[in-house]
């Protein structure tokens, strides 16, 4: 779905990739609707966009489908028509294998990851169908088809959007509303911080970051560059396509590989 003249709504849209998807669509001649729960990252990007025509800001928590219903119809009310929606938000666990994770951090990564995601996907859907053309495009990660220790239950989250956002491409297919899944790798952004989870970077002998990470800029252009050609799948980045080429050639063996790599991360 090219997305000149449409009105696109993105969750995350306070900073990092969120932030760039929104300056990317209105640069792209889309009008936007920014949600995030943060009120001062998300004016900051309003303020950066500068372009009150063509975003609006909307807070919300996502993880609250009351609070999804309403800002759904509020965006519809405003706009009229909703042609897309980008379900980016999400967060990451500490790295804390399961045996120690406690449940209030277990709920809060399903219920902002996945639950988020599949409120907005119920709120939208139906409007989305009455639309000429229409786009859901969920953004999973590596860790969703990849286990990484230490972040099983994030990973466990972003499993359960890529199955959903498969299962919603064949109930759909056939109807007029496009979707998209998207496997980003490592992107240079704030999600630890906003997660509340402190991490190192993992380095080589040479002091030199072992994974080179994808500008979210960068990560944006992918994803959007997805979103027009109506892809299925997308990788973003070097590091989600080669771990799910050796994944999918010896899982036991990539998974060895990762759980040496991440030692040291692991509480």
């Amino acid at each position: 779905m090219k997305v000149n003249g449409k009105v696109i709504v993105v969750t995350g849209a306070g900073g990092g990739v969120g932030r760039e998807l929104v300056l990317q669509l209105i640069a792209n001649g889309a009008s936007v609707a920014a949600i995030d729960i943060n009120k001062e990252r998300l004016d900051e990007t309003a303020k950066i966009a500068n372009n009150a025509a063509k975003c609006s800001v909307h807070i919300c928590d996502i993880s609250k489908p009351e609070a999804v219903v309403a800002t759904a119809k509020e965006i519809i009310e405003k706009y009229v028509t909703v042609d897309g929606l980008i379900n980016n938000a999400g967060i990451i666990q500490p790295f804390i294998k399961i045996n120690d994770l406690d449940y209030a951090k277990i709920n809060k990564i399903m219920n902002v990851n996945f639950y988020g995601s599949l409120y907005m996907v119920k709120a939208f859907l139906p409007h989305l169908l009455t639309r000429p053309e229409g786009h859901i495009l969920n953004v999973s990660s590596m860790g969703g088809f990849f286990p990484f220790p230490g972040q099983s239950i994030y990973g466990a989250s972003k499993a359960a959007i890529k199955l959903m956002t498969e299962g919603l491409y064949a109930e759909l297919s056939g109807t007029n509303v496009h979707v998209t899944i998207v496997f980003p790798g490592a992107v240079a952004t704030d999600i630890a911080k906003n997660s509340g989870v402190k991490m190192s970077t993992p380095t080589t002998t040479d002091a030199k970051p072992a994974m080179k990470m994808l500008a979210p800029a960068k990560a944006a252009q992918i994803i959007l560059d997805g979103m027009e050609k109506n892809r299925f799948q997308v990788f973003a980045g070097s590091d989600s396509k080669m771990m799910h080429f050796m994944y999918k050639l010896s899982p036991k063996s990539a998974i060895k590989m990762v759980t040496k790599m991440m030692a040291g991360q692991i509480q």
